[in-house]
């Protein structure tokens, strides 16, 4: 059996600002939100038709983080894409990309609230649990 839901518990969920589509040359579409999963992150998708293309998409933070596309599924006019890892501690914002906008535009940018406790401590800080949240820089 496929496994296409990350593993480990839902850490939250990202609504967008702004509702619009994106309109490439390839493929229009609209996020509707991104999911936070302990291992993983997971972009519902509105196509604008249900046998246009699924859109190719690059996430970025604030940190640099590289995310990975693991896997994608598509029922008719919905598709969820899955992408690895999951957003690190401190991170203050997602924006997604279209790879197929050559202006590199960003679809949407979302704003990722602090999650101060994570699914399961590494290590006691000071003994502490859970550990102190970090403080965090403007971004």
């Amino acid at each position: 059996m496929r496994k296409f839901i990350p593993s480990g518990g839902l850490r939250g969920m990202l609504l967008p600002p702004t509702y619009g589509q994106h309109v490439t040359h390839r493929t229009e579409f609209t996020i509707l939100s991104v999911e936070i999963w302990a291992t993983g992150l997971v972009v519902n998708i509105q196509l604008a038709s249900a046998d246009g293309p699924e859109p190719r998409l690059i996430l970025q933070d604030h940190f640099g983080t590289e995310y990975s596309f693991r896997d994608s599924a598509t029922v008719e006019s919905r598709n969820l894409q899955t992408f690895t890892p999951s957003v690190p501690p401190g991170t203050r914002s997602l924006t997604i990309r279209s790879a197929d906008d050559p202006e590199g535009r960003p679809v949407v940018t979302f704003a990722v609230p602090l999650m101060a406790v994570p699914e399961e401590p590494d290590s006691p800080q000071n003994g502490e649990y859970p550990p102190s949240p970090e403080l965090r820089r403007p971004a």
